[in-house]
C-alpha cells in the first residue's frame, strides 16, 4: 500500500514538473520576437545590494526566505569585486519608526510582518558576509522600490550612472519594484540570477522572466562578474 502512495505521489510529481516546463516553454514562445529585447550595459554601472537583512536569513523569522539565504551566499564575492573595481556600490534597507508605523503607510497594513523591521531589532540588521563597510552609501527605504521616497536617482544622475546592477531580496517584491522603477527613471536595470532570492521558486522565477522580458535584462552571476572584471 505504501509503494503504490510512494508510487502515485511520484507520478503526480512528475506530471506538475512536467506541465510547468511546457507552460515555460510556451511563455518563452509566445513573447519570443514581442518582449525579449536586451537593454544591455551602459557607459557606467553601479551596483546595489537591497535589504539583506538578518530577517529573511534567520530560521523562525517571520520573513524567513530559503532563497535568499542562498542568495546571501553568492553575492559577497561581486561585492569584493565591485569594490576592487571600484564600480560605486549603495546598499538599502528598510526601517519604521517603532512607535507610529506611520512612515509604512498602507503597506505595513497589508503586510504586517514588516513591523520586525525597527531600530534595535536583529531582523533589521545586515547579513554577516554582506554588510556595508565605512563610506559605502546605505540607503534607507520604507517601501518596496529602492527609487521610491529616496535619493536613489539623483545620487546616481550625480555619479553619470546610466546601469543599475541589481542583487538583494526579494525577486517578487523589491528587486522587481527597483528594476521597474529603474526604467521608469531612465537606467538600465541588470538583474544577477543568482544574487536575488525569495522565499519560493515559483515567484522568483516567474518574476526573473517578467523583469527579463519587459523592463531590463536577467544575467548570470559569471557575466556580471566578467562584466566587472572588464572594467579598467
Amino acid at each position: 500500500m505504501a509503494k503504490k502512495a510512494a508510487a502515485r505521489k511520484k507520478t503526480t510529481v512528475g506530471k506538475a514538473r512536467a506541465t510547468r516546463a511546457s507552460a515555460d516553454t510556451s511563455a518563452a514562445e509566445n513573447y519570443a520576437g514581442v518582449w525579449n529585447n536586451r537593454v544591455g550595459f551602459g557607459k557606467k554601472a553601479a551596483v546595489i545590494a537591497i535589504d539583506m537583512l538578518q530577517g529573511y536569513t534567520l530560521p523562525g523569522a517571520p520573513l524567513y526566505a530559503p532563497g535568499v539565504v542562498q542568495c546571501v551566499k553568492e553575492v559577497p564575492e561581486l561585492l569584493e569585486l565591485t569594490r576592487k573595481k571600484k564600480v560605486p556600490l549603495i546598499h538599502t534597507r528598510v526601517l519604521y519608526n517603532p512607535v507610529s508605523f506611520e512612515d509604512g503607510g498602507a503597506w505595513i497594513r497589508k503586510a504586517p510582518v514588516l513591523k520586525a523591521l525597527v531600530p534595535g531589532n536583529k531582523y533589521a540588521e545586515f547579513c554577516p558576509g554582506v554588510k556595508p563597510r565605512k563610506g559605502e552609501t546605505v540607503i534607507v527605504k520604507n517601501y518596496a522600490s529602492a527609487f521610491f521616497g529616496t535619493s536613489l536617482a539623483a545620487m546616481l544622475t550625480a555619479q553619470g550612472v546610466d546601469t543599475l546592477i541589481i542583487t538583494g531580496c526579494t525577486t517578487s517584491g523589491c528587486i522587481r519594484a527597483t528594476a521597474v522603477d529603474a526604467v521608469q527613471n531612465g537606467f538600465r536595470p541588470i538583474v544577477v540570477r543568482e544574487c536575488v532570492g525569495d522565499r519560493h521558486d515559483d515567484p522568483h522565477n516567474a518574476n526573473l522572466f517578467d523583469i527579463d522580458a519587459k523592463y531590463g535584462d536577467v544575467i548570470s552571476k559569471a557575466e556580471a562578474m566578467q562584466y566587472l572584471r572588464s572594467l579598467r
